[in-house]
Order: structure tokens, then C-alpha cells, then sequence
């Protein structure tokens, strides 16, 4: 086993919970599966002030890769991996992600959205793997958002406690489409239970999309304190779900997605049972609601091999 190696997200959350029951760097290193030094550094590089917190970590770890490395050519190879798994569906921040934890060499999501339009301007298909066809609209500030959204708060202005996930009640909230005009699925995630509640919407109308959001949660909502959400104009009646359910609404940074990352996995979760181009107008309640089940009975690795169903109703809010 060698003596240093980058570690995933899921480890980071392994190790903060052995840390925090008082395991040391050798017990920890062997149920994760690095080596000790590989532990030892971690705790003692990537810890906040505070204490040991995953989802800090990881990104301190990759803000000092990134801030490292070199700009980075487009070479045949980088050009070939990138394509590669572009034809797979996957992102543009997925693919920058997996080649910070197994490559040499890191590249942007906005360096290869240029290069998807690129290839787009010259008449190639590699936009057509995209999630959302359409480019993108160049975004200057982040006041641009908060025009098309009003009352927008930012995720910067979120509470730390959120970040931590030592609560039940900070939801992440997204819209799962379907193929044009099929409807979708409205997803929200608990970030420390990954409960999950998915709901149909037949369009994404903001009133609509608001209206569903509430009813979804309105029966729990003493245990909803937060909700996270991107920046889709359908979510623009955020303050009117706020007043509803009594809780704040914060909206991640633009191209993101890993700021709601309990949410997008969930979403590809959901479709082992609903692929892409599923029109859901024709998904019954009942079909929802089994996909519904699976996933909160399902134990997760993350969760110590509970189940979200059981943290969520006998976890502490």
C-alpha cells in the first residue's frame, strides 16, 4: 500500500466519524483502507479550527491541488479521457472531479464546457450529453442571479451547522426533468439522514414548483430548517416555501452542483428506476412512491451501514 494517497469524499466522512469516537490514526488508516500516514497527514492538514469537519476538508484538499497545479495543455490524451466520459454522461465538474482523485493532471468544468462548445461550433454531437442542451449564458457577477431570482441568499450566507451535518432538517431541493413536456420529479434530500421525498411536478412553473415543495414537506416541517437550492428560475418563489414551512432558503453558486451533493447523488440513484427521457406524466404515484421507499430503506456506506429511514426518525433534529 503506498504512503500517500487522495482521498474521496466518502473516506473523509469515514474518518470523521472513527475520529470523533476517539479512534486513532492506525485503527482508522486499516477500516479505510490507506495507509497511516495517509491519515495522520489528513487530520493534521485538512482539519478546520474547530475540529475535523469532511465536507471542509475536501475542499481545503482541493483548493491545494488546484492551487499547485500547472495550467494544464489540451492534449490527445486529456482530449480523449474527456470525451471519453463525456459520451458516458457524465458532467463537466464529475469528469474535473475524478481526474483530481486518479489522474496527474487537473482541468476546469468551464475549460471543458469550452471545449464542448467548441466542438459544438464546428458541428459535433458532444453537447448533446449534456444534462441541459442549451449553452449556458455567461454569467459576469453574481448579481446576475440574484436579478433573475430576487431576494436570492447565497450559500455563503448558510449557517455553519449545515455544512457539518449534525442535524436532521437542512434539505437540498432539485428537479429531476424528463423528456420535453414529460413533467419531472421534485427531489428533496435531508444532508445528514439522505432521506429523501420525491414528489411529480408537471411543469416548471415557480408557483407550481413552490406549491409542490410545501406540500411535500409541510406535514414534517418541524423538521425542516434550511433548504439549498440551485439557481432555476422555478425556484424563485423561495420566499413564499420560507414563510410556508418556517425555515431559510440559500441558493448554491452557479455551476455547483457538488454544493448539493447529497441531491445529485440521489438523482442518478433515482435513475436506475426512472432513466433519461422517462416521461413521468405517465409514472404512477404508486411507482414513485416503491423508488421512494427503496432508496430510504437502502443502508449506506456513509451512514455506518444504517438506513436513511432510521437515522431520519430516530435521529435529533
Amino acid at each position: 500500500m503506498k504512503e500517500y494517497t487522495q482521498l474521496t469524499l466518502p473516506q473523509r466522512y469515514e474518518i470523521s466519524v472513527l475520529h470523533k469516537i476517539g479512534q486513532g490514526p492506525t485503527q482508522i488508516a486499516r477500516i479505510v483502507g490507506v495507509h497511516r500516514t495517509t491519515i495522520s497527514r489528513e487530520l493534521k492538514r485538512n482539519r478546520s479550527p474547530n475540529g475535523y469537519y469532511p465536507q471542509a476538508a475536501h475542499q481545503r484538499s482541493k483548493k491545494r491541488r488546484s492551487d499547485r497545479s500547472r495550467p494544464l495543455k489540451w492534449t490527445g490524451r486529456c482530449r480523449r479521457i474527456v470525451e471519453g466520459k463525456l459520451r458516458h454522461e457524465w458532467s463537466p465538474e464529475q469528469i474535473t472531479g475524478w481526474l483530481g482523485r486518479n489522474e496527474t493532471f487537473t482541468i476546469s468544468h468551464e475549460r471543458i464546457y469550452q471545449h464542448i462548445h467548441l466542438d459544438q461550433d464546428r458541428g459535433g454531437l458532444l453537447h448533446t450529453h449534456l444534462r441541459q442542451r442549451q449553452r449556458p449564458q455567461r454569467v459576469s457577477s453574481k448579481a446576475a442571479y440574484k436579478s433573475s431570482i430576487p431576494h436570492r441568499v447565497s450559500i455563503d450566507d448558510r449557517p455553519a451547522i449545515v455544512d457539518e451535518k449534525t442535524r436532521i432538517g437542512d434539505w437540498e431541493v432539485d428537479l429531476m426533468m424528463g423528456r420535453h413536456g414529460g413533467g419531472g420529479l421534485l427531489t428533496l434530500v435531508d444532508r445528514k439522514s439522505l432521506f429523501t421525498r420525491i414528489e411529480p411536478v408537471l411543469s416548471k412553473q415557480a408557483d407550481h414548483v413552490a406549491d409542490v415543495i410545501i406540500a411535500a414537506l409541510s406535514e414534517i416541517k418541524g423538521q425542516v430548517h434550511t433548504l439549498t437550492m440551485d439557481n432555476g428560475n422555478e425556484f424563485s418563489q423561495h420566499k413564499r416555501v420560507a414563510k410556508a414551512l418556517q425555515a431559510k432558503v440559500y441558493f448554491a453558486h452557479p455551476y455547483c452542483a457538488w454544493e448539493r451533493g447529497a441531491n445529485e447523488n440521489t438523482n442518478g440513484l433515482l435513475r436506475q428506476y426512472f432513466p433519461k427521457g422517462t416521461n413521468f406524466k405517465t409514472i404512477t404515484q404508486a411507482k414513485i412512491r416503491r423508488a421512494e421507499n427503496r432508496l430510504n430503506d437502502r443502508p449506506r456506506k456513509t451512514l455506518e451501514i444504517r438506513s436513511p429511514k432510521d437515522i431520519f426518525q430516530h435521529g435529533k433534529s
